[in-house]
Order: C-alpha cells, then structure tokens, then sequence
C-alpha cells in the first residue's frame, strides 16, 4: 500500500499531536514524528505543514537563539489548534474503527492470535521495510552508503 497518501490525509493531525504537549522546531518535529514510526515523512512536507497550520491560526511561533547555528523557531499549538487537533482525532478514530470492522474479518484470519492486537514484529507503519533499507546502509558499520 502506498503509504504516501495515507500520510496526506494525516499530516496536519500528526503534526498538531506533536506539539500539543511540547512545543518543537521543524527538524524535531520531523524526528519526533519519524520515532513514533511514520518514517516516510518528508522534511519538505513537515514544513508545508507547519506553514499553513500557522498561518491558518492553529500553530503560533516563537524563536529560540541557538548557540551552535541559527535561531531556532518553535511551534507552539494555538487554542484553535488545540480545536482542530480535538475534531481531527474524532474523525480519525471513527474511521479507523469502520476500517477495522471492515478488515477484522480477513485480518483475524490471517494473523495468529498472539499478534493480532499488537502486530508484534511488524514494522511501524510508515516505514521502509527492512530489505528496502539493507541496500542503503553497510551491514558491518551501519552506515549509510
């Protein structure tokens, strides 16, 4: 599945979860979201974002000095955020549960019984699987090629 679009519609509530218990700069979004297993982000995507939930009043912004580069600026969820952040996770949750019902059925079937509530070993979501990043990255070092 093409978890690129999945992540289109879901952008703008990710990134309001995100700071709405700590406020972040646009590259610790960015990680925070990738930790949490939505690897597929992109950084140019994140700031789109950010952007736009700004200026449509959702997100306020302040800079912070940085001793070791630039200033840093800081996101910060807006009381109309927090709104959004409220309605968006209600839709979420309803369509995850219509699709649950609608997969149950096949999933169950296909999954062992130990692992269908926590998917256990799976990959997060938004990841590349393994073989896709094996290429990348040298098995003794682990470093990126």
């Amino acid at each position: 599945m093409d978890t690129t679009q999945l992540l289109k519609g879901v952008l703008d509530l990710a990134v309001l979860a995100v700071v709405r218990d700590e406020d972040g700069y646009g590259y610790d979004i960015v990680r925070r979201l990738r930790d949490v297993g939505i690897g597929d982000v992109g950084d140019a995507s994140v700031y789109g974002t950010l952007r736009r939930l700004y200026a449509g009043g959702a997100l306020s912004s302040y800079v912070v000095p940085s001793e070791g580069g630039p200033h840093r600026k800081y996101y910060a969820i807006t009381s109309q955020g927090q709104r959004m952040l409220d309605e968006q996770s209600a839709t979420w949750v309803r369509f995850a549960v219509a699709m649950s019902q609608l997969l149950a059925p096949h999933v169950s079937a296909r999954v062992p019984a130990h692992a269908a509530s926590a998917f256990a070993g799976e990959p997060p979501l938004f990841h590349p699987s393994p073989d896709e990043t094996a290429t990348d990255t040298d098995t003794e070092t682990g470093a990126k090629r």
